[in-house]
């Protein structure tokens, strides 16, 4: 399947198809959203917020989730923020997203049918990762992106004036809902 894309992209060069998809590196907007890698959002959310290439940062992760302050998709922001002036920030999560009650035993188990052995994972539990925790979902995608919104708003390197905002789309109908913020929420 990847040499179909590979020569779909020789082809799409020689052609120029590029083109069109010509812009600069700094976000038109000064936005960056952070969202589900789910298939259906790749023309969704664009198509339902009326953005196109040039206009945000996009960075997306399985759930659209920060689930660490320190993590890529945080360096990410930081670096969207201080290096491509970014100014607003949305972290966009979706309905029927698949993170969603993602099972870490599962995960685990089709590790090891897929040939992972027991000593590698047994492994990184012993360096300090917690797989269970790294390899699981969320149960409620409201509460998900509240999080991810609070850490991202009092991470210690991310200025008081970046406004960070939370929603969930309609993986159907493109429709965003905004989520309210935490009610202790200092900034």
């Amino acid at each position: 399947m990847i040499d179909e894309l590979l020569e779909f992209n020789r082809s799409f060069v020689a052609q120029k198809g590029y083109e069109r998809y010509i812009t600069g590196k700094y976000p038109d907007k000064k936005i960056a959203i952070v969202t589900c890698m789910d298939t259906r959002l790749t023309e969704l959310l664009p198509a339902a917020l009326g953005i196109k290439n040039g206009d945000v940062k996009m960075i997306k992760n399985a759930g659209g989730v920060i689930t660490h302050p320190y993590g890529s998709a945080m360096r990410s922001l930081l670096v969207a923020v201080y290096e491509l002036g970014v100014q607003e920030i949305m972290i966009i999560g979706h309905s029927d997203c698949g993170a969603q009650h993602m099972d870490s035993q599962t995960m685990l188990r089709h590790m090891r049918e897929r040939g992972v052995s027991q000593d590698h994972i047994d492994m990184m539990e012993y360096c300090g990762i917690n797989l269970h925790y790294w390899l699981s979902g969320f149960d409620d995608g409201e509460a998900s992106v509240r999080q991810s919104v609070h850490i991202v708003e009092h991470h210690p390197l991310m200025p008081h004036d970046i406004e960070v905002r939370g929603f969930i789309i309609d993986s159907t109908t493109g429709a965003l809902t905004e989520i309210e913020k935490e009610e202790h929420s200092d900034k």
